[in-house]
């Protein structure tokens, strides 16, 4: 999305070229290739683990964290993995989308109206939230050594990613349309809430 809106602001006129099918196919089949691989490492590092005949397992679904304190043998070498493989994928992600940024911004700041300026933003500032709060709660959950309090902040941060984000990403897009807008001014009464139509 970073990409997209980089070509979409940045290189307006070449971003049917930018944005072609192949290059969509090369960067979701990226992406799908960097998660598989991620989580079949440490699917195959979690399957040498001993565990318990009878285990429970503190969280409200099949974590990774949880899980890798319900077994009887030493899980450093997964926590490791994890750690450093989401290290180098959060760090290559947030690299390349604040570069994009960074470059989206400056074309913004060089548009002479503030009404083109203002669309422009608009335009990013629906995937900016989305990222972060998808990348905020993942490092939160992910980066925190378990344990104590930080365990059960650790429960209902992976909640919130897995839950709160996939319900977020849908809000934060719709309310960019003006018919949505209207709407949900109308049914709420809130006349000042998303500024007058």
């Amino acid at each position: 999305m970073a990409y997209d809106r980089y070509a979409a602001i940045c290189r307006p006129l070449h971003y049917s070229t930018l944005m072609a099918p192949h290059v969509c196919f090369h960067l979701t089949a990226g992406t799908w290739a960097s998660g598989l691989t991620g989580a079949l490492i440490t699917v195959f590092l979690l399957c040498q683990l001993q565990f318990p005949d009878h285990s429970e397992i503190d969280g409200f679904f099949c974590d990774l964290m949880p899980l890798t304190q319900a077994t009887c043998s030493d899980p450093s070498m997964i926590e490791m993995e994890v750690f450093v493989f989401s290290f180098i994928v959060l760090s290559f992600q947030f690299l390349l989308i604040t570069i994009s940024y960074v470059n989206i911004i400056s074309a913004i700041l060089s548009i002479p109206t503030s009404t083109g300026r203002y669309r422009a933003f608009s335009t990013c500032s629906a995937h900016l939230a989305v990222c972060i709060t998808y990348f905020g709660m993942l490092t939160i959950v992910y980066m925190l050594p378990a344990g104590g309090h930080v365990l059960n902040l650790n429960k209902a941060f992976s909640l919130l990613y897995t839950v709160g984000t996939p319900v977020f990403n849908p809000i934060v897009y719709t309310l960019r349309n003006t018919e949505i807008k209207y709407a949900m001014r109308k049914i709420f009464g809130l006349q000042n809430l998303f500024g007058q139509q």
